[in-house]
């Protein structure tokens, strides 16, 4: 099964500011800048198996730290800058469109680095399904609990898209419901560009606009999409983390995914969080709609904190034992200042940088 990654990561400067990426934007046809300045996303390409996908990964980032030390910058893995001053957006319609129909609480998006994890389409519907139900999983590489310096969520991330961001259209950035046909997710789609166009016009925004800058399939932030151009079913919830953790969260993630495949999938309408959900020889069970939910809640606010969502994971096929989630480290205090904020992006550049040295010593790049 096609399996692809893509991961933002915050670039600061010697002293732990955040600063553009620059060069590091030119290394490979992969390597991108994001929305807001400091941000800076690679890409890889759908690799067959997860050694491949390992192995360009790796690769990729290694070139890019190289070009990075060469710049005195360093890349960051953490889902919020933590504490720091103004985070400026890149000029573009597209962003000033969404500004103006989401209004102030946009801005929370700019504080945002995070992983998506690219499948390839099978059965869909199951796999759509499966993600919605596995959204919990976020936990595991949960990487920052902190936005402007205040302690929000173990995913501080997660809960500023959902809670915060779109607050206003919450069915444009958080988890959809179980759906029966894939035709069924296409209507959503086109609901939800009809509310967005028209609010859009609103604010009077030309149509002509709404439509150059916005479509069916990428008006929506949900942390489920489906990507026609790819074409691929994405996962969108993990904060950015240090790759090793998230190599292994798309090894397993891919894992059930493959599953998929070759078993049956049921939807059980069992509502105790405690029996519900497993991957097994004989089938995957995927919990109630209001149960994953409730998961995936305690997956931001708590992650690996909660118990329940700790066994069910494992139930689910996730060996939680081996993920050490940034956010539980560093967590602990109520503020974090600009400057301590400074020093904790330097020591987790440090972070990302060791860990990519372990994994080229045991992959094949």
């Amino acid at each position: 099964m096609n399996t692809s990654i893509e991961v933002e990561y915050w670039v600061v400067d010697t002293d732990g500011e955040l600063t553009e990426p620059g060069a590091l934007t030119d290394v490979s046809e992969r390597t991108e800048e994001e929305f807001v300045e400091p941000l800076f996303e690679l890409k890889t390409s759908p690799c067959e198996t997860i050694d491949e996908l390992r192995a360009e990964f790796v690769r990729d980032l290694d070139e890019v730290l190289s070009k990075a030390a060469a710049e005195d910058k360093r890349l960051v893995p953490l889902g919020t800058p933590i504490n720091c001053g103004q985070i400026d957006r890149r000029s573009g319609e597209r962003g000033r469109i969404q500004k103006a129909v989401v209004g102030e609480n946009f801005d929370y998006a700019k504080h945002c680095a995070g992983t998506h994890v690219h499948v390839e389409k099978r059965n869909v519907t199951d796999q759509l399904n499966a993600l919605i139900a596995l959204d919990s999983a976020l936990a595991l590489v949960n990487s920052s609990p902190y936005i402007d310096g205040e302690r929000v969520a173990n995913s501080a991330r997660a809960y500023s898209y959902r809670k915060k961001s779109y607050e206003e259209y919450p069915k444009h950035g958080q988890l959809w419901h179980y759906v029966e046909t894939v035709g069924e997710w296409h209507r959503r789609l086109e609901n939800r560009y009809d509310e967005f166009k028209q609010a859009a016009l609103e604010e009077g925004i030309a149509e002509e606009a709404i439509e150059e800058h916005f479509s069916v399939d990428d008006v929506v932030w949900t942390p489920i999409r489906l990507r026609d151009e790819m074409p691929t079913v994405e996962w969108r919830s993990p904060d950015a983390a240090l790759p090793s953790q998230l190599l292994q969260l798309a090894d397993e993630l891919e894992t059930v995914m493959e599953r998929l495949h070759h078993t049956t999938v049921e939807i059980e309408t069992d509502s105790d969080p405690r029996n519900t959900g497993h991957v097994t020889r004989d089938g995957i069970s995927l919990p109630a709609f209001d149960v994953a939910c409730d998961l995936a809640e305690a997956a931001i606010h708590d992650g690996l904190e909660s118990a329940e969502v700790v066994r069910y994971l494992d139930r689910m096929g996730f060996s939680v034992d081996d993920y050490h989630p940034i956010s539980t480290r560093i967590d602990g205090r109520q503020y974090v200042t600009k400057a301590d904020a400074r020093d904790l992006r330097l020591e987790y550049a440090n972070r990302l940088e060791e860990d990519v040295e372990g994994l080229i010593d045991v992959v094949d790049v």
